[in-house]
């Protein structure tokens, strides 16, 4: 706890050294904070850029965390001001490789001997990042692999890290008029569980066996083999993949592979990560994308990935049906369930800002639309409408936005929204196919049924006494026929309602069982149900609205 507790004192006086020495003492002095003596004036740097450049100079040279940081927020548009966006777009790790005795490390990690099951290990390493270095092995039986290994300490720096970004956020919040304007907690909430997951080299791996499992039928993906016997949390090993950069267009067509057929499949996995899975890569940039030689592509890195609830994920597939069809309102419906929170201040505003984009979108040739584009619009309506999206939103906006980006780097003509075409047809039959429509109707009708049971006693009473005909109004009413025939109609219609959900419920019962005769593959006593379901409705409805 007092190693702990020394470790942040220390990265404390790193923070107020450098946030001194970029011209933010005013900033540290309301804070109590104060700076050191021996940084140097500040005079000559504050002078050779704006607070938003001396912003992103000081996340950076803070080290990894701040830089992580800075990047996460590089696309919460709801949040930050547009020039400081910017400038947080052009953050860059600032990478050291780190000197590591590999063969030591596997050998006090998995209690080994390195070779025996190692026949090679390439050092200086393959790569390296602010997290880990990765190192390319061979094992003694021929697999060639790679070795994700995390720096030493790491997990206590970003620990360290967060705990002081939590504190600074916090001052900054009570001190700065920007700061106290903006909703930061729950941001740096996100990005605190973002990190830990990234840090953690066993997340990463469960993520790995979970794409696999997702894409195991189909044949134009490939994923890594992991190798659980040489990982753990400090320590990945997997599958070497030999391949082409996707953005390497001339090694594509010297290995006879169709630039745009591997663009169009790239953009149509990732469709199918948020679409089919509700989980998918959150970095799909060049780097993170290889094309085997036989022509499947592969999907690296899965230190940070996107899930999406499956009520929200029939929200989204909501959504991208009323975009087909230029239905704003169902739109705005849609965008208010999936929000956090929202403060809407004119209703249809709102509404005339999505019909604008709509419009935008359906007015222009597809081909030569830049999807960033229409996502920036989006964000724009997001913000000035002030709904605050849950944080997988913006990830599906930034991964969209770079596979797009990859795509037409080797496909110019590459068109985003044909690719959805084949989703929209799969989504729509899905919600009229009879057995999701069943379902759907018995849970819906649960829930009626459940309703009822919780209809108040005194209802219940006037029901009962309506049955003995002892039912009597002690005051004067006009047209009490009229009363009395429309209180009857209603009891009719609960009564009605009662059968369609017993109904419901039986036939869905039979769809289960699988019994007796059935057409196209569905039993057909259900089918009568369904049937007999959707009179019933009719008549309800006829009867409600003649009423």
């Amino acid at each position: 706890m007092f190693d702990k507790q020394q470790r942040k004192i220390k990265r404390s006086a790193r923070l107020i050294s450098v946030f001194s020495k970029y011209g933010f003492k005013d900033l540290l002095a309301r804070m109590g904070k104060k700076p050191e003596e021996s940084v140097p004036p500040s005079d000559e740097i504050v002078s050779k850029g704006t607070v938003y450049e001396r912003i992103r100079l000081a996340l950076e040279e803070l080290g990894p965390t701040f830089v992580k940081l800075g990047q996460s927020f590089s696309n919460r548009d709801d949040l930050l001001p547009p020039e400081l966006i910017q400038e947080l777009q052009k953050l860059q790790d600032r990478v050291e490789v780190v000197d590591m005795n590999v063969e030591e490390i596997l050998e006090n990690q998995f209690d080994i001997s390195v070779k025996q099951y190692f026949s090679q290990i390439i050092v200086p390493p393959l790569a390296t990042a602010s997290i880990a270095q990765v190192y390319r092995a061979t094992l003694v039986t021929g697999e060639e692999v790679i070795l994700k290994i995390k720096k030493p300490n790491v997990q206590s720096i970003i620990e360290d890290d967060l705990l002081l970004i939590k504190d600074l956020v916090r001052l900054i919040s009570t001190y700065s008029d920007f700061g106290s304007k903006l909703n930061l907690k729950q941001a740096i909430a996100t990005f605190e569980k973002s990190l830990l997951e990234e840090v953690s080299l066993v997340n990463e791996r469960n993520n790995i066996k979970q794409f696999a499992l997702n894409f195991k039928n189909n044949n134009e993906t490939y994923v890594p083999i992991v190798y659980d016997e040489f990982s753990n949390n400090n320590v990945l090993c997997m599958e070497f993949i030999d391949g082409i950069k996707v953005t390497d267009k001339a090694e594509l067509i010297n290995h006879h592979i169709d630039p745009a057929r591997i663009s169009e499949v790239g953009l149509r996995l990732f469709v199918s990560q948020i679409l089919d899975y509700g989980f998918f890569h959150a970095d799909p940039h060049a780097g993170n994308i290889i094309v085997k030689k036989d022509s499947r592509v592969v999907f690296i890195d899965f230190g940070a990935v996107g899930k999406i609830q499956p009520n929200d994920k029939e929200i989204i597939e909501s959504m991208i049906l009323a975009f087909v069809a230029k239905n704003a309102h169902k739109i705005v419906r849609n965008l208010k369930k999936i929000a956090v929170s929202y403060e809407i201040p004119d209703e249809r505003r709102f509404e005339n800002d999505v019909e604008e984009v709509l419009n935008f979108v359906h007015s222009n040739s597809l081909r030569d639309i830049d999807t960033q584009v229409i996502i920036n619009k989006m964000k724009d309506v997001l913000k000035d409408n002030h709904l605050y999206m849950p944080d997988y939103f913006y990830l599906l906006f930034k991964g969209i936005s770079l596979i797009e980006g990859v795509g037409r780097n080797i496909n110019p003509d590459l068109d985003v929204v044909k690719s959805l075409h084949p989703y929209t047809k799969k989504i729509l039959s899905e919600k009229i196919n009879p057995r999701k429509f069943l379902k759907g109707g018995m849970e819906k009708f649960m829930t009626f049924a459940d309703n009822v049971d919780e209809i108040p006693k005194e209802l219940r009473s006037v029901l009962q006494k309506l049955d003995d005909n002892k039912f009597t109004i002690s005051s004067e009413i006009k047209n009490i026929e009229k009363t009395n025939n429309l209180i009857k109609s209603g009891v009719v219609n609960l009564i009605l309602a009662l059968i369609l959900a017993s109904n419901i419920i039986a036939t869905a019962i039979v769809l289960v069982s699988e019994s007796g005769p059935s057409l196209v593959g569905i039993p057909l006593a259900a089918i009568l149900g369904f049937l007999f379901s959707v009179l019933l409705l009719v008549i309800i409805f006829l009867r409600i609205s003649r009423k």
